[in-house]
């Protein structure tokens, strides 16, 4: 599974105070029939994949067998004793924990190459922001193919490939958070003479900084259930016992280690929340803030007296000359929010010593690493086909119909659950917050573990891996309608409800036609993460050209690898150009 929770590549557009602007934007299709165009494309390629696939209420009455049969299979679950479950629930962790804290260390650097504002030029700019794309658009599958040939069986295979890809996740955030910080505090310190490195860190990383915390949580919960993928070349853990009960056709053991990830990630997104409120409190009272009841009003200013009480109130002291002495520097007081924040950081900093313990992260491997670095790639070049060109183009092919039916399959509960999911939409928090839960419970479960599921009843196949991105793709593109119906400003929102207007009317009326350009960029973006997913589904026989990355890894024909991973990313590259048409069309 890919990097499935990034920012999506369309964001609803700005307010310019322009009527005229307003009512283009507030139409579905009104900047331009081009985005409606580019909707009808991406439902039209749906339905014909359904088709071609031949989804149908036949399909699944002749797989209604088969599903009591593994039911059967998969009963009563089969745990692992306690301590091996929770060595194998380690190791994993430690390795999960070490590659996110490796992805946050690379992709500062970067970041701040790739920003606009903090690049030294603009070939500098141009060459990171392409290390950035290109490490979103390499499987993690690939990077950890190839770290085996450099670490061999370890946890810094697995720190590697998943650190690797994550800098395309995080990178690519950092450097949108570094281009939108305040110059104010940077211009400051530029005139006060500081030096390029004195700015950075005095004034763009202290701003950066809540926005880089949140993208590593987030991205902490994701290389969680990337993991699991991970297991099945060899990188050990928790994944690693799944995909060896698979291969025993040990359902009952497979299973209940599949639940055991579930409910991990279930965890985790639970204590990441905790962490964002406990670390980031401002950030996420402004967001709860600004969500629910639209944006801020300032606080009212306390004029200070200017006498002597003022002076004391500032930390000086007025004596009899008119000199004013400055006091003593005081540090904010240790209250119950500062101790919990303190605790949280204390408690990390140990996590992440301990996991880079657990994992088998050394100077020695690093420097090992070093040396076989360049003959490693060569391994990889040139790209080749092995004879194979035909079967290629009809499994990518294949690739792009599991993954636009897959899309489409999810796009409709995705949307209600979305729509029922938003507490401006649906009025009542209660609600809002159980369909959240359902939204969550269902990003809980990796696709690869719904693809062994869909395998196994379906038969291999396409129809398995559409089915399970279809699953998929309801948590994911959920979560992202819910949110950018919360977001909608909620002026207008408030001018319909003043007139009377029931929720269906203030829905139709002000909340979709404003949150119409992000949801349109939510489905591409959806459509580029299922791209991905199809592509590694295919190692565990859900269709694609996922298996002949797989086939060709395991005999050792690297070049093979780098012509699929180049026709992947020909087809990731399209997508995303359509969404930059989309986005500019809304501009």
């Amino acid at each position: 599974m890919s990097a499935i929770d990034q920012r999506p590549p369309l964001a609803p557009a700005a307010d310019s105070g322009d009527p005229a602007a307003r009512r283009t934007l507030a139409r579905p299709g009104g900047s331009g029939p081009a985005a409606g165009l580019a909707l009808l494309i991406c439902l039209g390629g749906g339905v014909w994949a359904f088709i071609s696939l031949r989804l149908n209420i036949a399909t699944f009455v002749d797989s209604a067998g088969n599903a009591v049969d593994f039911a059967g299979r998969m009963l009563p679950l089969d745990f692992p004793p306690v301590p091996e479950l929770f060595g194998l629930l380690w190791q994993t962790l430690a390795v999960v924990i070490t590659a996110t804290v490796l992805s946050v260390v690379l992709s500062v650097p970067v970041a701040l190459l790739a920003a606009r504002n903090t690049t030294l030029n603009a070939p500098c700019r141009a060459v990171a922001r392409a290390v950035i794309v290109l490490c979103r658009a390499v499987p993690e599958v690939v990077f950890a193919i190839a770290a085996f040939r450099v670490f061999g069986l370890g946890g810094m295979t697995g720190v590697v490939a998943l650190g690797l890809h994550s800098v395309g996740m995080v990178g690519k955030l950092t450097a949108d958070a570094v281009e939108q910080i305040d110059e104010g505090p940077r211009t400051a310190l530029r005139a006060a003479g500081a030096g390029r490195l004195q700015q950075i860190t005095g004034a763009v990383l202290p701003q950066v900084l809540p926005s880089l915390v949140a993208t590593a949580l987030h991205r902490l919960d994701i290389n969680l259930r990337v993991s699991v993928v991970l297991g099945f070349v060899g990188v050990g853990g928790i994944g690693y016992s799944l995909a060896n009960a698979v291969a025993r056709l040990d359902y009952q053991r497979a299973m209940a280690l599949a639940l055991v990830v579930l409910l991990a990630c279930l965890a985790f997104e639970a204590v990441s929340g905790a962490v964002r409120r406990t670390l980031l409190p401002a950030v996420t009272a402004r967001s709860r803030h600004s969500r629910r009841r639209g944006p801020a009003a300032p606080k009212p200013t306390v004029p200070v007296p200017s006498t002597a009480a003022a002076a004391r109130h500032r930390g000086v002291a007025a004596g009899d000359t008119g000199e004013v002495a400055v006091g003593p520097r005081t540090s904010p007081p240790w209250n119950a929010a500062r101790v919990r924040r303190t605790v949280w950081l204390v408690l990390t900093s140990v996590l992440v010593v301990a996991s880079a313990v657990r994992s088998g992260v050394s100077w020695q491997s690093l420097a090992g690493a070093a040396r076989s670095l360049l003959p490693t790639v060569g391994d990889f070049l040139p790209p080749s086909t092995g004879g194979t060109a035909g079967t290629l183009f009809e499994d990518l092919w294949a690739t792009l119909q599991i993954s636009l039916a897959g899309t489409l399959i999810g796009l409709v509960p995705a949307v209600l659950l979305g729509v029922l999911a938003a507490g401006n939409v649906v009025g009542s928090p209660r609600v809002a917050r159980f369909f959240r839960t359902v939204i969550l419970g269902v990003r809980g479960v990796p696709e690869l573990i719904l693809a062994i599921v869909f395998v196994v009843v379906t038969g291999l196949g396409a129809v398995a891996g559409a089915l399970a991105l279809g699953i998929g793709s309801i948590g994911l593109l959920g979560k992202l309608v819910a949110d950018s119906l919360e977001e909608v400003e909620p002026g207008p929102v408030r001018a319909l409800l003043a007139t009377g207007a029931r929720r269906h009317q203030v829905f139709f009326g002000a909340i979709l036609p404003r949150a119409w350009p992000a949801l349109l960029g939510h489905l591409l973006y959806q459509l580029d993460v299922n791209i991905r997913s199809a592509t590694l589904l295919g190692i565990v026989g859900a269709g694609g050209i996922g298996y002949d990355l797989l086939n060709a890894a395991r005999v050792l024909d690297f070049g093979v690898v780098t012509t699929v991973v180049l026709m992947v990313l020909a087809v990731v590259l399209l997508v995303e150009g359509l969404a930059v048409w989309v986005r500019k069309v809304y501009a």
